[in-house]
């Protein structure tokens, strides 16, 4: 009675690790498009306001992804959704080569979002608090 217990905890243990593994294989890519509150922002031009007295900086919005990389901007980084969700989304990103970083956007309205943001640019930490609101167009 023993054995077949074990075996079945066993071949339990094994089929959540594979399940683990082949959530872990899906494309960044892929899963960036499931962020359905970042493509529901309003479009244009938004203004990042840093908490740490970092100058503000005007970025276009298209789609809303384009706050989950601040500190990596020009770079294509894999992307893996952690939390996805109606007024929230907290994405992992790494940037190959060049560091990594882990970004929580909270929707306030679709016109201003709560962004904290930290990881390793250029082999250096990075730990920004931010809002952005939208001021125009772009």
């Amino acid at each position: 009675m023993m054995k077949k217990v074990t075996n079945a905890l066993i071949v339990t243990v094994s089929s959540a690790a594979g399940l683990f593994a082949l959530a872990m294989a899906v494309p960044g890519s892929a899963q960036t498009s499931a962020l359905a509150m970042l493509s529901g922002l309003n479009k244009g031009e938004w203004t990042i306001t840093f908490r740490d007295g970092t100058p503000s900086r005007q970025i276009c919005v298209r789609d809303g992804t384009e706050f989950i990389q601040l500190q990596h901007t020009v770079q294509t980084c894999s992307r893996f959704v952690i939390e996805d969700n109606a007024t929230e989304v907290t994405v992992q990103y790494t940037c190959r080569g060049n560091g990594y970083g882990r970004t929580t956007i909270r929707r306030e309205t679709g016109a201003l979002v709560q962004i904290d943001t930290q990881g390793i640019v250029d082999g250096r930490p990075f730990d920004l608090s931010a809002e952005a609101r939208r001021t125009g167009s772009c």
